[in-house]
């Protein structure tokens, strides 16, 4: 029996493309195991750095309106300098905020350090997707490397709860910001090896855009969040609310306008494009309160040390790698995007609802909530994105797959700032549970506006059919 060889050139370029998609594997997995592992965590932070609980949600929302502001100019800065520079360049910023994070004694520390590792996230997935076509575009691996990238997502939220838990117990929560530490060094190492240099391109970026655009965001994010403290007609309310629309407004219209512009507005003309994106951000803006709020109430509620309440959440995420990677696609192919987003967004209603109204332990109440609630957004979300991407222009597929990575990242941010905004009174005066309960009711309502307007947005027809 003979073994055959493969060719030295033949040989070397397999490992390269290997060891790059375990690269890019890492990038995703990161990215989103950042949003997930402060969870169990908060409750230590806002111990020793001194946040006041309506300050507390900053350490989620300074990440992701970082992340979600700027995925767009991260994505031109791949295409005009490199994309193998700028993943470079991500994980290089993404490790300093890490370390910041982690060393934080003060809450404008931690947010600052939060900021700037949303930023190095922004350049670490656009451009993780451009080497990904780089590598497999135009071969017959490319939809195994897909099913690589996509799985990554839901494993690293898994991992973040998990992880979590774990460091915080036993190591406490600087860790869960250190932990990105080595696996950043690593890659920077590896960088060389895996991916070609690439090239530069001619063109500009649209700094005023991304400026205009991120700081918009960041205001009415902040008008949200201050207002149960200070009042929804306080001036500073209505000054940071008025001026975030105004430049969320000029955002707009410089994209209008610029020769070189971050978001195309063509972008914006095509209807399946944009009622799959309005999915991902109530998705986002439904999703992450709950979460958010839900680790909250195994710990002050419930009593569940970090550990334990890492270990809590993870028959939910384990069910939305599940149904994520196994169940959707299916479901898609057979039923079309428009019914599983539907039917996806009333499931998970009726599991947040059902956290919101019931009133028991875990094993009787959460659990089960929680596990509705999961499969609820593995239906929808899967459905969603992929026609976010697909329903693009071939030549628009990086800018799609930026804006709705950004639609999700600012649904996550506005939501939770929302959900908290509602939460604060009443918790005030009726207790944290009151609270937590009053935060999960607003998610359930905003995953029955996705109901309606997926309904009467979505008309994609069905695929595999």
């Amino acid at each position: 029996m003979s073994t055959q060889t493969l060719p030295t050139g033949e040989t070397a370029t397999r490992r390269r493309t290997g060891l790059g998609l375990v690269l890019i594997a890492a990038a995703q997995f990161v990215v989103i195991m950042d949003t997930s592992i402060i969870g169990v965590a908060l409750p230590d932070i806002q111990r020793d750095v001194g946040f006041s609980p309506d300050a507390l949600t900053w350490i989620f929302n300074a990440y992701v309106i970082a992340f979600g502001g700027l995925l767009l100019l991260g994505g031109r800065l791949a295409d005009l300098f490199g994309a193998r520079r700028m993943f470079a360049l991500g994980w290089t910023v993404l490790l300093v905020g890490s370390v910041g994070a982690g060393l934080a004694t003060a809450p404008w520390v931690e947010i600052t350090a939060r900021a700037v590792q949303g930023a190095g996230a922004a350049l670490i997935a656009p451009a993780a997707l451009s080497l990904l076509m780089t590598l497999f575009g135009g071969t017959a691996q490319l939809p195994r490397a897909f099913a690589v990238y996509g799985a990554a997502a839901p494993i690293g939220g898994t991992a973040g709860v998990f992880l979590g838990g774990v460091l915080t117990e036993y190591l406490g929560w600087p860790w869960v910001f250190y932990v990105t530490v080595p696996i950043a060094l690593a890659i920077l190492l590896l960088v060389p090896a895996a991916f070609p240099a690439g090239t530069r391109s001619a063109g500009r970026v649209d700094l005023l855009g991304a400026v205009t655009g991120t700081l918009g965001l960041a205001a009415v994010v902040f008008g949200v969040v201050q207002a149960p403290e200070m009042g929804w007609a306080s001036p500073s309310t209505l000054i940071a609310l008025g001026a975030g629309v105004l430049l969320l407004i000029g955002f707009g219209a410089r994209q209008a306008r610029a020769a070189e512009p971050l978001l195309r507005p063509r972008m914006l003309r095509i209807p399946q494009l944009g009622g799959a994106n309005i999915a991902q951000l109530l998705l986002g803006a439904a999703w992450i309160p709950m979460w958010f709020f839900l680790n909250l109430h195994l710990q002050n509620v419930l009593g569940a040390s970090a550990f334990a309440a890492g270990a809590a959440l993870i028959p939910m995420t384990m069910l939305i790698v599940l149904g994520m990677t196994l169940i959707a696609p299916r479901l898609a192919a057979r039923f079309g995007t428009r019914a599983m987003v539907v039917s996806g967004f009333a499931v998970l209603a009726g599991g947040i609802a059902w956290l919101a109204f019931a009133d028991g332990g875990y094993a009787w109440h959460v659990l089960p909530a929680s596990l509705v609630a999961a499969a609820g957004m593995a239906l929808a979300f899967v459905p969603s994105l992929s026609t976010a991407i697909s329903s693009a222009p071939p030549a628009d597929a990086g800018v799609a797959s930026g804006l709705v990575n950004t639609s999700y990242q600012i649904g996550s941010a506005l939501g939770l700032a929302a959900l908290s905004a509602v939460s604060a009174p009443v918790a005030a005066s009726a207790g944290p549970d009151a609270g937590y309960s009053a935060a999960f009711a607003g998610a359930a309502i905003i995953a029955v506006i996705g109901v309606l307007l997926g309904a009467a947005l979505l008309r994609a027809p069905r695929s595999g059919r």
